[in-house]
């Protein structure tokens, strides 16, 4: 255990080196916008502009709630504050290309029924950009929207409160064409994909949440360089086609439900270049994909320091697993009911555990990697055995399955060519 949390250490310091979401440059001209104090009214000095019109709030407080006219602007530093009274959304944007840069927008109401929230996003082409949101049931709302822009923003939760008693940091529902990227969300409840194609949530943070990002009937979306780190679950998907998750870090979904990425009756899944590190289960499918036209395939994954690298609720079909390297994990693949994965393609991927030999030194196993576990074959028809696991009696019991021929598990996994040495570690 300490060796692997030593590495999980190691792993996780490497991708805090890399580049994280930060600020992104304002559009509008400095000298183009109209001064506003802190304490003056807002709402009144926006009613009677002109549509395009700018305006720079000065540092300090500004009360809310504020509605945008048509290709308004709002935006200050972080020190211009706009306040919730406590009751509704306090910022909305309703009108084509509008936007909210820069500025803190604290608290909203507390309705979950009426999605009381800090920013409300209603409109094509709007934008919000480095802004601070906290204090808010829901943090950044986009409802029936196309080409919106949501960059660089920081929404703080409320972390002492139960994960279901909180709002969604981020929340989409009806939403094309529209960009995520560059948001760090902090101890909220969700960032939420449903009904919503053709978007791109892309280089985000999103830590101590339920859901990182939780789509539902969403078709054709690309997730890319996200760091999911210290959520009960990863990334989900449900009833979704078409979805590419690439080159995300995926780590610490602890706990009984922890998953780093689940599906649910989702086909046509590219899922491409992931690090899975310290989660309890890296991944599950539950009949993905459900229609015979479609196929998932798995890429270049790293699965590390999992209790369950894989995880099939059933027997699965229509998945490939090519190129991906499993290494320090408790159990390598499960199919839950007793069933195999002998109908899943496995091909050149890396088994810490391969126990066969590349006397030709072409990096790829000379015999076929072959998995058998009776102690996850039992685990699999009666999971309350996992309390057990690393004990002396499932010990005991995988040396059974090893030694005594009559009490052989069925096999899982076959891979016919596996890799070995060099060829996965420089992958």
């Amino acid at each position: 255990m300490r060796a692997a949390g030593a590495m999980l250490t190691a792993l996780l310091s490497i991708a805090a080196a890399a580049p994280q979401p930060g600020p992104h440059s304002g559009r509008e001209a400095a000298g183009a916008c109209v001064r506003v104090p802190a304490g003056s009214d807002l709402q009144r000095r926006l009613d009677a502009a002109p549509a395009g019109a700018v305006f720079c709030l000065e540092a300090g407080d500004h009360a809310g709630p504020v509605h945008l006219g048509p290709g308004q602007t709002v935006r200050g530093p972080r020190q211009a504050v706009i306040r919730s009274t406590g009751e509704g959304t306090t910022v909305r944007l309703e009108h084509a290309g509008t936007a909210l840069v820069g500025v803190t927008v604290d608290g909203s109401g507390g309705r979950f029924d009426l999605l009381d929230s800090a920013v409300r996003v209603e409109a094509d082409g709007a934008r919000v950009q480095d802004v601070h949101v906290r204090n808010a049931v829901f943090g950044i709302l986009v409802e029936k929207s196309r080409r919106v822009e949501i960059l660089g923003n920081r929404v703080t939760g409320a972390p002492g409160k139960a994960l279901g008693m909180r709002g969604d940091g981020i929340r989409l529902w009806e939403t094309r064409a529209s960009r995520i990227e560059g948001n760090r969300v902090e101890d909220s409840r969700d960032l939420v994909v449903w009904y919503s194609p053709g978007n791109v949530i892309a280089d985000n943070v999103i830590e101590r949440g339920r859901y990182g990002t939780h789509f539902m009937y969403s078709h054709d979306n690309l997730v890319r360089g996200n760091r999911y780190v210290g959520n009960v679950v990863g990334i989900f998907t449900m009833y979704s086609r078409g979805i590419e998750v690439r080159d995300n870090l995926i780590a610490d979904s602890g706990g009984a439900a922890g998953v780093g990425l689940g599906s649910k009756e989702s086909g046509n899944l590219l899922v491409a270049g992931n690090r899975f590190i310290a989660n309890t289960v890296g991944l599950y499918l539950d009949t993905s994909p459900l229609s015979i036209e479609e196929h998932n395939s798995f890429e270049r994954n790293e699965f590390r320091l999992c209790d369950y690298a894989v995880v099939f609720h059933s027997s699965p079909r229509r998945n490939s697993f090519r190129g991906n390297i499993f290494r320090s994990n408790a159990v390598q693949v499960r199919v839950d009911g007793g069933g195999d994965a002998l109908d899943t393609e496995w091909r050149e991927n890396d088994f810490d555990d391969y126990a066969g030999y590349d006397l030709d030194g072409d990096g790829y196993g000379d015999l076929p990697y072959q998995l058998r576990s009776l102690s996850g074959d039992l685990e699999a028809r009666m999971p309350a055995l996992a309390f057990f696991r690393g004990s002396p009696a499932l010990a005991a019991v995988e040396w059974v399955g090893h030694v005594v021929p009559i009490f052989q598990p069925r096999t899982l996994v076959i891979d016919p060519r596996p890799r070995v040495g060099e060829v996965a570690d420089a992958r």
